[in-house]
């Protein structure tokens, strides 16, 4: 966020920080519970619903670990190195730079302009749509499954 007073600075490191513990803690629990899946006795009780369930969560987890690696990115640079860094790639047309800001959604660091022509730094192009990619299949996934669960309910209601 730009300050009047320091018009220079990236993502805040207390959120970042933040961001970074529960992002891992949820990806170890994600993980953990994956991993409980591939047991014999769990894998005896696939059905089409939890398999589906399951991509979904696979798929959540791949788009936290790339967010959380693309967090990685931002931590490690100060400030300055930030300043150096879009005054290197400061494209063509762009005149004075007035800040640098952090977004979290999507996640990157802008170079903010006087002639408003902002650009991003410093975050891998790959980040933000393989993260947009990873979130799109897990939603497909849970629908995937909700769909199959209600069928299941309902195929089971009709035996009965």
């Amino acid at each position: 966020m730009i300050t009047a007073s320091n018009p220079w600075r990236g993502h805040d490191f207390a959120t970042m920080l933040a961001v970074l513990v529960a992002g891992a803690a949820t990806l170890l629990s994600l993980a953990g519970y994956l991993c409980s899946r591939l047991t014999r006795e769990a894998r005896r009780e696939y059905t089409a619903f939890r398999l589906c369930r399951d991509l979904s969560l696979l798929s959540a987890a791949a788009a936290l670990a790339v967010y959380l690696w693309g967090c990685l990115h931002s931590l490690f640079l100060a400030d300055q190195e930030l300043a150096h860094r879009c005054e290197r790639q400061k494209p063509a047309g762009a005149l004075a730079l007035v800040g640098i800001r952090g977004d979290f959604i999507p996640l990157r660091v802008v170079c903010e302009t006087s002639n408003s022509h902002d650009y991003s730094i410093a975050i891998p192009g790959y980040i933000n749509p393989t993260v947009a990619l990873l979130l799109l299949l897990a939603f497909f996934c849970a629908v995937t499954s909700v769909v199959f669960h209600y069928k299941q309910r309902t195929t089971t209601r009709k035996k009965g």
